[in-house]
């Protein structure tokens, strides 16, 4: 915390309010998850204030007093940004910075700093500019503050009026060409998801809290290599394994971790991103155990999965970083039963891979005489089904399949031989 602690890193000082409904606790957690977000984005809190208000001011969201507070503190360590933990409104952020000197960004503005720095791929860049763009066309206003209208008759347009509405033509059309980019992507997106499905296989999606442990299990289970490490936000771009770890095989998937008050532009720029959790059959919810806020972290998972309207999928949870507990400590959640893991030793990760499969959808094997000139009953299934054997016949093609069960009286009339009992049932 102290300014010369971490040279060459921006300094920072953060803050919040504390309104009658939140606890104390609440906002120390939710401002010591902000310093991570600011050490997440390259810098270093030098300070930090609270403030007990009933609500916002309109002027500075936090009171006069406050502000001047704030300056005095940023101006003993060196600081030359400060970060809101709430949102603030354009001209909130335009006043605190007049007040005090120096740059005012909230939570939504850090969290879009640092998904820019951490997209890789083209998908991932385009979906973080069109965020960025949408948080900032209503501070335009803002922005062009030094130039305002001249004269004072009706309809008279100054410099700065002309400007401001030239820069929102700028990113209207902007915004227009990343979305239609953006549709290319998602047909790719869609090829790639059908060609699992094609594949047979079905698809376990991880879901959870950022810095849960989401890739490091991800390579655990698939002997997978992706970048892992103890930071948030480390991974934003998708990613999907085979997993065959002597159970039934499936595809995971990864993507973008969750945080509370994740940005409404961010939701909605990775909503074709997110939106692939509808093709999963399982989801595979990690949570850090050992985290204190643990709880929050769950509210705030669940409340984003009802969002997408995936809430409903069978859903694994596991309870991940049990290393780091206590000895003798059992992880626990009120209400909900979960699987100990580690990620990063492996413990736990056979019971997990058990309780995955029995979380699957049940299929049976068929085997299969359908002709030739019946091609939608094959395809489907080589893309509801798990192709396992193919001859060709003069007239027909014989498989053996496996296929869920809501989908055996559609096949039933091309089966040539009908298992009496469940044979490959995967739970």
């Amino acid at each position: 915390m102290t300014p010369n602690s971490v040279p060459g890193r921006e300094r920072a000082v953060i803050g919040a309010l504390r309104r009658p409904a939140r606890s104390r606790f609440e906002v120390d957690e939710s401002l010591e998850e902000l310093e991570g977000l600011v050490a997440a984005a390259g810098g270093v809190v030098v300070g930090r204030v609270t403030q007990e208000l009933r609500a916002p001011t309109p002027a500075f969201h936090f009171g006069r007093g406050k502000v001047e507070e704030i300056g005095r503190l940023a101006a003993a360590h060196g600081a030359r940004l400060f970060v809101s933990d709430e949102p603030l409104t354009p001209i909130q952020e335009r006043n605190v910075s007049e007040a005090l000197g120096i740059k005012v960004i909230d939570r939504t503005a850090l969290i879009l700093d640092i998904f820019a720095q951490r997209a890789r791929s083209s998908e991932g860049k385009l979906q973080v500019e069109l965020a960025q763009l949408t948080y900032l066309l209503p501070r335009l206003v803002g922005q062009w503050s030094h130039l305002e209208r001249l004269g004072g008759g009706i309809g008279t347009r100054g410099p700065g009026e002309t400007q401001l509405e030239s820069d929102r033509r700028v990113i209207r059309r902007r915004v227009m060409k990343i979305r239609r980019e953006l549709e290319s992507v998602q047909v790719h997106r869609r090829l790639q998801r059908s060609g699992r499905r094609r594949a047979g296989l079905p698809v376990v999606a991880l879901v959870g809290y950022t810095n849960a442990g989401k890739t490091t299990l991800l390579n655990r289970l698939a002997g997978a290599s992706l970048t892992a490490a103890d930071r948030l936000f480390v991974t934003l771009d998708p990613a999907a394994r085979l997993v065959n770890g002597g159970g039934p095989a499936f595809i995971l998937t990864d993507t973008v971790g969750f945080i509370r008050k994740l940005p409404h532009e961010l939701v909605a720029a990775f909503r074709a991103t997110l939106e692939a959790l509808k093709d999963a059959d399982v989801l595979l919810h990690v949570v850090d155990a050992s985290h204190p806020a643990l709880d929050a972290h769950l509210r705030a998972v669940d409340e984003l999965l009802r969002e997408l309207e995936v809430a409903d999928r069978p859903t694994v949870l596991a309870l991940n970083k049990v290393d780091r507990l206590p000895p003798g400590t059992a992880p626990r959640i009120a209400g909900r039963e979960g699987v100990p893991i580690s990620a990063a030793t492996g413990a736990g990760v056979p019971a997990l891979l058990e309780a995955i499969a029995a979380a699957l959808p049940p299929v049976r094997t068929l085997r299969l005489r359908i002709p030739h000139g019946e091609a939608a009953a094959l395809a489907l299934c080589y893309s509801a089904g798990r192709v396992l054997a193919r001859t060709e016949d003069a007239d027909a093609v014989r498989l053996e399949v496996e296929v869920p069960l809501r989908l055996l009286d559609r096949l039933a009339r091309w089966a040539a031989e009908t298992p009496a009992a469940p044979a490959g049932v995967l739970d």
